[in-house]
């Protein structure tokens, strides 16, 4: 199987197209956060999605990263981007799948599970049974400053490992990932996909894109070939 990726942060439709030519299956297009890197705004989202959807129809996704966690503030966040997927990646409120689903039936929903402890397998295990696809992150959103991705770090493979044996939907890797390690991350996780944002930015130049660090990123992903 084919080891997809997803590149986040994006800031404009040109690096959209710069991550879609170099193989990623998805672009994060990251909303409103309390914190953290690549925010911009809803309407910049739906211009990127429009474009995206215009060359690509709906082959590539793409994800709306939204901090909302009622279900019906998640919905209107969607309407006003125009996404396919959208991303959450805070704890839902109860019932707030069932309110995606019911205003966006045809949504791809990606549910974040920040692996701090062995605690992250029962809930992804939960997760599990309403949503289409989880992304296992290093956030910590039960740290007094609160983190819901875009930290740079890794977390306990070895967790992750343990969560994708346990769910039956497909699952993504995140956090810290580069270069210089996805072919090792990928080899202890087995993941159905890699998530890479910082590792292939530069980080004193707005978190702009490099196209060097991307097609660096895709060559090591190649060489991992179909699992």
């Amino acid at each position: 199987m084919t080891v997809h990726f997803k590149v986040c942060c994006i800031r404009c439709a040109d690096e959209a197209e710069q991550a879609i030519a170099a193989g990623a299956a998805a672009v994060g297009l990251v909303g409103e956060m309390p914190n953290g890197p690549g925010q911009i705004s809803d309407d910049d989202i739906c211009e990127i999605a429009a474009v995206v959807h215009r060359r690509h129809g709906d082959k590539i996704w793409t994800t709306l990263l939204t901090s909302r966690t009622d279900g019906a503030a998640i919905a209107d966040h969607i309407a006003a981007t125009g996404v396919n997927t959208v991303q959450v990646v805070d704890a839902p409120a109860s019932g707030a799948y069932a309110a995606i689903r019911k205003a966006h039936a045809h949504i791809r929903l990606i549910q974040v599970i920040h692996v701090e402890d062995a605690g992250a397998i029962d809930a992804a295990r939960l997760a599990a049974q309403s949503v289409d696809v989880i992304l296992l992150d290093s956030g910590k959103p039960s740290a007094a400053a609160r983190t819901l991705g875009g930290t740079g770090d890794t977390h306990d493979w070895a967790i992750s490992r343990q969560i994708i044996e346990a769910v039956p939907i497909p699952v993504f890797l995140a956090g810290g990932l580069g270069p210089d390690n996805v072919v090792g991350a990928i080899a202890a996780v087995g993941p159905y996909g890699v998530d890479i944002c910082s590792g292939i930015r530069d980080k004193t130049d707005g978190y702009r894109l490099v196209p060097e660090k991307l097609e660096a990123f895709a060559a090591a992903l190649r060489q991992t070939g179909p699992r």
